[in-house]
């Protein structure tokens, strides 16, 4: 196969975007050329990305497999991107796959990079496994049990996929609480209860912090019963964030735990990789009720002023999608 040009997506200062052409290399032995037919944006970290809010001492640690530039910009930043192969071994060949790529229409990549999209699980709905991958180790992270009480404070896209995982655990209850008062509606689909952090459970046995606000995370510990821990799945970007660790903090005897997708939750470390993460993950996208965090398609053309309004104003998105 000869080698193309491919059209990609950068971020060139904080705040804007522009699409760039690149010249592609010819697939070799081992590599697959996949021709892209969607995108997501993953809202919260892409939007602090594009702000060029990642503070330096995270600028590798931030980096995406397949990034190109550095921190704060020009930079091209994504993870979720959903495509055919056209080139490569036999068995991809025709295939669809996810990969954890930017936004751009075509890519080469090493074969053991992309993954096979289960033929159950439709391409346009392929685009939330990195979140759905994010939310697994979330709950790896906070080991619920069978019939806990369990609050997930932030309804984004992470959010709602850990809320609908711990409803999955025999005898669990499940509340999901937001301020948007248009998340409400996705809760039921999920099979969770909803409610606004005024009217929120409380003495809850595990709490689930996915907001990315500092207001959040003080109704995660207000709603935290004796012992309980509250996992911190938020990520601030260079914000400073503070906690309210007086009052009942102590007394309470609160753990207030982070997670990250980065490395594999401790407690599956020594069995799991994260290849075995996302197989897991892209299995679980069949159920058809998922497409309901899908709140926004736009073309690909379109991202240079689809990606300022999504980061300043989100509104009642959730996971957008991209279509090439």
């Amino acid at each position: 196969m000869s080698a193309e040009r491919a059209r990609a997506f950068w971020t060139v200062a904080p705040g804007v975007g522009e699409i760039r052409e690149e010249k592609l290399p010819a697939p070799v032995d081992g590599e697959v050329f996949v021709r892209a037919l969607f995108s997501g944006i993953s809202r919260g970290s892409e939007a602090l990305v594009f702000q060029g809010r990642v503070p330096p001492s995270e600028f590798e640690r931030m980096r995406a497999p397949f990034q190109a530039g550095e921190f704060p910009a020009p930079v091209k930043y994504g993870y979720a991107s959903v495509g055919v192969v056209e080139d490569g071994p036999t068995d991809l060949k025709g295939r669809h796959v996810f990969t954890l790529f930017p936004h751009q229409t075509a890519y080469v990549v090493p074969a053991s990079a992309v993954h096979p999209v289960p033929l159950a699980v439709p391409p346009q709905r392929a685009i939330v496994a990195a979140n759905l991958e994010t939310a697994v180790n979330v709950l790896w992270d906070a080991r619920p049990h069978v019939g806990d009480r369990i609050a997930v404070v932030g309804a984004g896209t992470v959010g709602c996929l850990a809320a609908w995982l711990a409803s999955r655990i025999t005898a669990c209850s499940v509340e999901l609480i937001d301020v948007n008062p248009a998340r409400a509606s996705i809760a039921p689909v999920l099979g969770v209860r909803v409610a606004s952090p005024d009217r929120a459970s409380t003495d809850v046995d595990l709490v689930v912090h996915t907001s990315g606000a500092a207001s959040g995370l003080d109704v995660a510990l207000r709603l935290a019963g004796f012992e309980s821990t509250i996992v911190d799945a938020s990520w601030y970007g260079d914000g400073v964030v503070p906690a309210a660790l007086g009052g009942a903090f102590h007394s309470k005897r609160l753990t207030l735990q982070s997670s990250q997708v980065g490395h594999v939750a401790s407690s599956q470390r020594a069995r799991w990789d994260t290849r075995r993460r996302m197989t897991l993950a892209l299995s679980m996208l069949a159920d058809p009720a998922l497409d309901v965090l899908i709140t926004g398609e736009s073309a690909f053309d379109d991202l240079p002023r689809v990606m300022p309004e999504l980061a300043a104003r989100p509104g009642g998105a959730l996971c957008h999608r991209i279509r090439y």
